[in-house]
């Protein structure tokens, strides 16, 4: 899931957070998409010590973001509470996040 929170420089803070029932089983988990050119390591998120898996990115306004989670270096994961999803073409989906104000 993840939080939206438009900022007066213009940007939009987006905070993802692994679902539980994901994190529960995960040793790490990255943020992948077309913030960071689909690097499957240039966004590690952060385990709490409650077990939740966070990460805060400043994203530009009025955009779409593809995304999906990488677990443990080897499953995908989407979002279960994106604003949206489209096909990928491996077969699966991808989560978008909308950072329009609508």
């Amino acid at each position: 899931m993840f939080t939206k929170r438009f900022l007066k420089s213009g940007k939009v803070k987006v905070e993802f957070t692994l679902p539980d029932a994901i994190a529960a089983n995960t040793e790490s988990a990255y943020l992948v998409g077309d913030f960071n050119n689909w690097d499957e390591s240039a966004t590690p998120m952060t385990r709490y010590k409650n077990g939740k898996f966070k990460i805060a990115l400043d994203l530009e306004p009025n955009r779409e973001y593809q995304f999906r989670y990488l677990i443990n270096g080897s499953l995908w994961h989407n979002d279960w509470d994106a604003d949206r999803y489209v096909a990928n073409p491996f077969s699966g989906d991808n989560s978008v996040v909308n950072t329009s104000p609508d």
